[in-house]
């Protein structure tokens, strides 16, 4: 493909902001890039997957090439709903000022623009390129990515890297990229007791005291210090409930909400286990209920972060901090296929109302994805 008829990265970012996805993402947004795909040689498979209440989810999975190495990009189409008072429409993809605005268009729509891009730039016989694309990360994100690898499982088709599209950088491009994430898990604790009048306490049975000790002993937990890569483990109460309207009556039970987010010295198991034995200890007919989001992972510094750090200093001057900073992201069920950093836009406006990308990171972001993939394919 010659270079007058690549792809812009920019029009191609109002194409895909232009289709309201909230997640979970509908089939429009896929048919969006979908139809930019094929035309650049790339076999496109797109799947539902779940019921509800977590589905049902749309995916897509585009390969080109085949044998050599094999270089995979992953992202999502999804977005956050978009909240009111935007200064134009969140889904009109705007450009003014040198920005493009719209819901996505750095988380992640974007980067998967620029990636689009980007795979126009690098020879089709240069080896294999697949893009991981679902519609589920912004929402439970059961049904996306942990789908697509049992599909490329089925499939037979496992990359040799992969880089993951979200919002990495901060205040300018290519400042920092994610090597790794920390952990989640969410554990809900609930305390039976006997409901009853306050002025005869003797007939009830308060479960507050009961779950205030627990919760008492869990904030006295020192998890970790931290590593080498990781800052230190932490435990947060995200609600109390107990239900009660009513002034003169003694609850029948009481409830918490916690959110760990965990380095790699745990494992999320474990660490509801150890709730559930302090909330025993207090209460042996307390119930505590965990659900795991992603475990801790890290791609140790090496030959992809060195890659992918020498394509963004080449671009921009700059050499990007390694980290393992923020929240979770896809890439914690991707690192078990591969070894995977991210990589993606400035994140200032992510999420937030007006949300923006520069024209000129658009172009500079594909620039240097095309960089990395040529030189990651070529070994």
């Amino acid at each position: 493909m010659s270079a007058a008829t690549m792809p812009d990265p920019v029009a191609l970012t109002k194409a895909l902001i232009a289709c309201p996805s909230v997640t979970p993402a509908q089939p429009p947004v896929f048919d969006a890039l979908e139809a930019m795909l094929r035309p650049l040689g790339f076999s496109v498979d797109r799947f539902v997957a779940g019921e509800a209440p977590h589905g049902p989810v749309e995916n897509l999975l585009a390969t080109r090439g085949a044998g050599g190495r094999h270089f995979a990009f992953a992202g999502h189409l999804d977005v956050v709903p978009p909240g009111d008072g935007w200064t134009a429409g969140p889904f009109d993809g705007e450009e003014r000022g040198g920005l493009v605005y719209g819901r996505g268009a750095v988380d992640m729509k974007g980067a998967v623009a620029a990636f689009v891009a980007a795979a126009a730039r690098v020879p089709v016989d240069a080896g294999t390129v697949s893009l991981i694309i679902t519609g589920d990360e912004e929402g439970p994100a059961i049904h996306g990515t942990r789908a697509l690898i049992d599909r490329m499982e089925q499939r037979h088709i496992k990359p040799d890297v992969c880089l993951v599209g979200e919002p990495t950088s901060v205040d300018r491009l290519g400042d920092m990229i994610k090597i790794g994430r920390r952990g989640s898990v969410n554990i809900w604790i609930t305390v039976p007791g006997r409901q009853g009048h306050v002025a005869y306490p003797h007939l009830a049975d308060n479960p507050i005291p009961r779950l205030v000790a627990i919760l008492a002993a869990i904030e006295a937990i020192e998890l970790d210090q931290g590593t080498d890569w990781f800052q230190p483990s932490n435990i947060e109460v995200t609600d109390i409930a107990v239900g009660n309207p009513a002034h003169n009556v003694i609850p029948g039970r009481a409830e918490a909400r916690l959110s760990i987010r965990f380095n790699d010295l745990h494992r999320g198991a474990d660490l509801a286990r150890r709730i559930e034995a302090i909330a025993h200890a207090h209460c042996p007919a307390a119930t505590v209920e965990a659900l795991i989001s992603g475990e801790a992972f890290l791609t140790e510094p090496g030959t992809l972060s060195s890659l992918i750090a020498d394509a963004i200093e080449r671009k921009t001057g700059q050499r990007p901090a390694l980290s393992t900073s923020g929240g979770t992201s896809d890439a914690r069920f991707l690192s078990k296929l591969c070894p995977v950093v991210e990589f993606g836009l400035v994140n200032a406006t992510m999420h937030k109302l007006d949300e923006a990308v520069a024209v000129a990171d658009l172009h500079a972001l594909a620039e240097i994805y095309a960089d990395i993939v040529a030189r990651a394919l070529d070994g």
